[in-house]
Parts: C-alpha cells; structure tokens; sequence
C-alpha cells in the first residue's frame, strides 16, 4: 500500500494497531527497495524517469524541506503512475538542463507541447531542453498577473483610507482635550449655584469614543476595501446582490478600482471565448493593448507589457486549450504527502516514496 499511496506509516498503524515508527524503519530499511534503489546516489539532488516520458508535459517548482525542487511531469500520467518524468533541485537553468539532457534525444525531440508559468527560468530550460516542442503558458497565471493590478490599486487606497482614519481620531481627541480645556476655564470663571437638574445641551464627555465616517451602505472606508478584496477577482455577473451594492458604492468613491477591474474582465473574457484560434486572439488581445495603452493606471501597463514579453507562449494557449492545471495538481499532492509527515526528516527517502507512488 505504501509504495503506491501516499499514506504515512502511522497512518497506517492507527488503523492496523502496530506501532508506526517501527512499522515506518520496516518499510525504509527491509520492505521497500530504497536502499538498493539505482538513483539513491543523488536522490537528494535529482532523479530522472525517462521511461516516463510523452509528448504533452507539464512543469512547475515546489517547496520540499526549504529547498525549491523543479519537477517535471507527464499529461497523460494524469495524476497516477508513470506521472512523475524528473525532479531537479534548485531554479539555476544550468543544472536543470545538464539533468534533463540525459533524456534520450529522441525522446526530447518527440515533445509537441509543455505547459508552464511565466517563469523565465522554466521557459529557457524548456527551450533548450525541448526545441521542438510548443511552449504554453498556462492562462490561468496570465489572468492572475492581471488581477494583481486591481488588488495593488485597492491596497494603496486602504493604506491612504488608514491614513485618513488616523488624521480624523487625532483631530477628534484634539478637539475633545480643546473642549475639556475650555469647559473648565469657563467653570472657574463663572461658577453656578443652582439646585435640581442642569439646563442646556449636555457637553461632550472628555473620553467620547471615536466613530468613523460612515458609507451609503453602512461599511467604513476601511472595512469597504477589506471586503472587497475577493469581489474584484470575479466578473460581476458572478457577485451577489450584497456585493453589487458594495460595488456601487466602492466604484463611486475609488473610480481607479473600476477602471482596473473591467480591464480585467475584458482580459478575462478573451480566455474564456473557445471559439477563438490565435490568429484571432492576437487581434482581441491587441484591443485589450489599445484600451491598456488609454489608461492612465501604472499597475495595468505593466501586466501589459509582462504578456507583451511572452505573447506567443500566452496565445499557443488557443492551439489545444491547455494549462498548466496537472502540474499544479501534482504539487498540491506533494504538498499534501508532506503535511501528513509533518515535513521532511529524509528527503532521499521521501523522494523514492515519490518516484514509487507517481513515477
């Protein structure tokens, strides 16, 4: 079961009741082959599975024990065994193309399509690694790289909001110590003698608490940009009718939001139209440049020119409609495999678990 699941030798022996650890130095040491495994050499710092190889990839790095490790997967694994082609430590293009070029030429030459993130680093490994094949840039990283925009905009109105809020408690603490001041200078000089209840508008109290302005729809500036933080990554014919109302009420006071947002959703809206091939999409894509280029928002040109640098990898999305999703998937289980061991004491070891459950 542990050479083809991701379970934990605990895990296992809360449901068999033995005891785990002496189950898990079982298993390393006698049951599994990991001591005469052929790559446990260099386990730490690379394996390659080139028996594993197809012509539609994946590849993308993760975090295991502190270090980035870069992995190199197979589509048509989908997530199983035969998965897992190559790991390499480490982000320098180098190194991960002297291991990748161990793959047989034929094999490397036979790749139609990888699919990747906007990582400089993945793109030059791919390209010299893989020269024919078709270099794809997930969409879903591109329309992120986009939404940062309006999330950077909403950040620096909640910093300024923040700053407002302060100035107005000053001021209002200002004017409560003014009025105590006052108040008593009053007292002192004309002192009143007089039974039964005061007359008069009743003075403010020295420690009155502070309220902060209030919105139309009974949010604070502040609270306003905290919310809508998860709002303005989604078209607004996916808001609710609560959200709607927030929106009105954040695009009126901060039109620079509006603007960000629906340069995002027409940028959005290219990628979601399946009817479009690239020729076509470079056309709206370059419309979405001419509306980019009438803005006066900083944050949105340089998402702009960050898909201007990679425009042929971001349209070859089109060609067959792929993503990056199975790479991501596959880091998500490793991610998974490592909380259940409570992080990584035996990366050798974890890694041959690894290449045994996917490779």
């Amino acid at each position: 079961m542990m050479d083809s699941n991701p379970v934990t030798a605990r895990s296992l022996g809360k449901t068999y009741f033995v005891n785990g650890d002496n189950l898990e130095r079982s298993y390393k040491h006698v049951l599994s082959g990991f001591s005469q495994w052929e790559q446990l050499a260099h386990a730490e710092d690379w394996a390659l599975l080139a028996e594993n190889m197809g012509t539609h990839l994946s590849i993308d790095e993760t975090s295991i024990d502190h270090e980035v490790y870069v992995f190199l997967t197979n589509k048509d694994g989908h997530g199983k065994k035969k998965t897992l082609v190559a790991y390499v430590k480490g982000l320098k293009v180098a190194d991960i193309v002297e291991i990748l070029m161990k793959i047989p030429e034929s094999l490397r030459l036979a790749v139609v399509e990888v699919t990747m993130d906007h990582s400089d680093v993945m793109h030059a490994v791919v390209s010299k690694v893989f020269p024919n094949a078709r270099i794809t840039i997930d969409c879903f990283h591109s329309v992120q790289i986009v939404g940062d925009a309006p999330e950077e905009i909403r950040m620096q109105c909640k910093r300024e909001a923040v700053k407002e809020e302060k100035k107005e408690k000053t001021a209002f603490k200002k004017r409560l110590l003014g009025n105590a001041k006052q108040r008593k200078r009053y007292a002192e000089k004309h002192p009143r003698n007089y039974k039964g209840r005061k007359r008069g508008r009743k003075p403010m109290r020295a420690n009155a608490k502070y309220v902060p302005t209030t919105l139309s729809n009974g949010d604070t500036p502040i609270d306003l940009l905290r919310k809508c933080r998860n709002m303005l990554l989604q078209s607004g014919e996916k808001w609710t009718d609560k959200q709607k109302e927030r929106a009105t009420v954040l695009f009126e006071k901060y039109p620079k939001i509006k603007e960000a947002h629906s340069l995002l959703c027409s940028f959005r809206a290219i990628f979601k139209n399946k009817t479009l091939t690239p020729a076509t999409a470079k056309i709206e894509l370059h419309k979405w440049y001419d509306k980019v280029s009438k803005s006066s928002l900083r944050e949105v040109k340089a998402a702009r020119d960050t898909i201007k640098l990679k425009e042929e990898e971001v349209l070859n999305y089109f060609v067959e409609f792929s993503t990056n999703a199975s790479a991501e998937s596959f880091n998500s289980k490793v991610k998974n495999f490592r909380a259940q061991l409570h992080g990584v004491i035996d990366v050798k070891f974890f890694m041959y678990r690894l290449c045994c459950i996917w490779g």
